[in-house]
């Protein structure tokens, strides 16, 4: 279960991370937003899981 939430985390940064650069790309500021959000909120996520599990 463990290794699923760091996979779903890390698929959540990398769409984070697409958003921010198609945001970019369109100028777009609330797509950047959106990806900033995303990704920042899925390492938080990441963080609290790892932390809950030892």
């Amino acid at each position: 279960m463990k290794y699923v939430l760091a996979i779903v985390a890390l698929l959540a940064v990398a769409i984070g991370v697409a958003g921010i650069v198609y945001g970019e790309a369109d100028d777009s500021p609330g797509l950047q937003l959106l990806g900033v959000v995303l990704a920042l909120g899925a390492v938080v996520f990441g963080v609290r899981a790892v932390r809950r599990g030892r």
